[in-house]
């Protein structure tokens, strides 16, 4: 065989090798091979022609500027430029005044009373002076028995103090009944003045009750009582004098009984002369009714800053929690516009742990300094002391007497409770 024939066999060979073994050789243009050239396992990928490329091979690149600026300054594109320019402006312009319109109709906000001291916490009432601190030992409460326990009281975060009625009164005698000299059983008017003092230096207000006849029967003596000059003189003078020594506030009990509701208009016109700037003076008017109606009644009529009654003695010992709502919600209702005020019992109706159950004690403190109004609470709510309110005796320790008075007395402890300041 020759060397030509061995070569012609040898390229048969190669061509009869395996396909998987024959090296890639396909042409680009061969129509299995796509867009895709491959030699010695190398692919060669053709990229697409760019957007804006003609099939003549030009592409698009806008308007120069100055065919932008030829075709702006046509007089179509300078009308529309002008038209949405007004419409750009007027369209502003009308949400301005949709707001303008908006804020002018819209209602005002109700402006807020003038806030007082004694809208801003809670007072506490030693109106049974009697019972509340012996400093002499005659085993009867007094002003300097008060005045000792001064730190005790501003621990206690009230605002301030309702005390007395001390001045001399006999009982239904008008005659003999001064509204301006202090009994002597409690002190004298130096005793008060110096209360005053110490009581100012601890942010405490100290509220006078002035009630007339508050050892009788009848608060005002008789019905008639009120249309006496003798007696609305003798009253006039009696604010003057105790507004004039420094008391915050005057307190009269039994409003109901008077016949001539100028006459609170004529007392809250002095407590508002005796009023500056921070030092306000307050008048409240107490009432001992338990029907709602005449309760709601004398809320209304009165110009009293504050009205007091005891009207959550009607929630009974232990109230379900809708009739407390709807007999709280029922009072703010019928307030109105006026500052409600909030107690339970009274100055003579007898202590909280007498008219409610022990175990919702807590619950009806927590519900007094809650409630929208000046809370009110007597001497002893605050350690559950029970009795009636100048019966119960302040119990401060377990010393003899629980710490009321160093004199022995007869009868003790009339409260039947252990429990103590201390």
């Amino acid at each position: 065989m020759s060397q030509d024939t061995e070569v012609d066999m040898k390229e048969v060979e190669l061509n009869e090798m395996e396909p998987e073994k024959q090296p890639m050789t396909g042409s680009p243009s061969s129509p299995a091979s796509g867009t895709l050239g491959e030699k010695n396992g190398m692919v060669k990928v053709k990229v697409p022609e760019e957007d804006g490329e003609t099939d003549a091979g030009t592409k698009f690149t806008g308007l120069s500027k100055e065919e932008l600026l030829q075709v702006a300054g046509t007089p179509a594109w300078v009308r529309t430029r002008w038209a949405l320019l007004i419409l750009f402006w007027l369209g502003w312009l009308g949400m301005l005044a949709g707001a303008i319109v908006i804020i002018v109709q819209a209602p005002r906000c109700k402006e807020l009373p003038p806030q007082e001291w004694w809208h801003k916490g809670g007072i506490y009432r030693i109106q049974a002076l009697e019972a509340f601190q012996d400093s002499n030992a005659d085993g009867v409460g007094d002003l300097a028995g008060v005045q000792q326990h001064i730190d005790y009281l501003s621990s206690l975060k009230v605002k301030g103090l309702v005390i007395g009625p001390i001045h001399v009164n006999v009982p239904d005698n008008l005659a003999h009944t001064d509204l301006q000299r202090v009994d002597p059983q409690f002190g004298t008017k130096e005793t008060f003045a110096k209360l005053l003092e110490d009581a100012k230096k601890k942010s405490l207000k100290v509220i006078l009750d002035l009630t007339p006849n508050y050892r009788g029967q009848m608060p005002w003596f008789s019905l008639e009582t009120a249309h006496n000059s003798d007696f609305q003189s003798k009253m006039k003078a009696a604010l003057e004098f105790w507004l004039e020594l420094g008391v915050a506030g005057i307190q009269m009990e039994g409003v109901e009984q008077l016949n001539d509701s100028q006459l609170l208009v004529e007392w809250k016109n002095l407590t508002s002369q005796y009023s500056s700037d921070g030092n306000a003076r307050v008048l409240i008017a107490g009432t001992g009714q338990q029907d709602s109606s005449q309760i709601f009644s004398l809320l209304n009529e009165t110009s009293a800053d504050l009205l007091v009654s005891p009207y959550l003695m009607g929630l009974g010992l232990e109230p379900t929690g809708e009739k407390v709502e709807n007999t709280i919600r029922e009072y703010i209702q019928a307030a109105g516009e006026k500052w409600p005020s909030w107690s339970v019992g009274g100055p003579r109706k007898g202590h909280m742990a007498s008219l409610v159950k022990e175990r919702l004690l807590r619950l009806y403190h927590m519900l007094l300094f809650t409630l929208p109004g000046t809370p009110f609470t007597n001497y002893g709510d605050e350690i559950g002391l029970p009795g009636q309110s100048g019966e119960s005796r302040m119990q401060w320790d377990d010393s003899p007497n629980f710490g009321f008075s160093s004199k022995s007395l007869q009868g003790g402890d009339s409260s039947g409770s252990n429990i103590t300041v201390k």
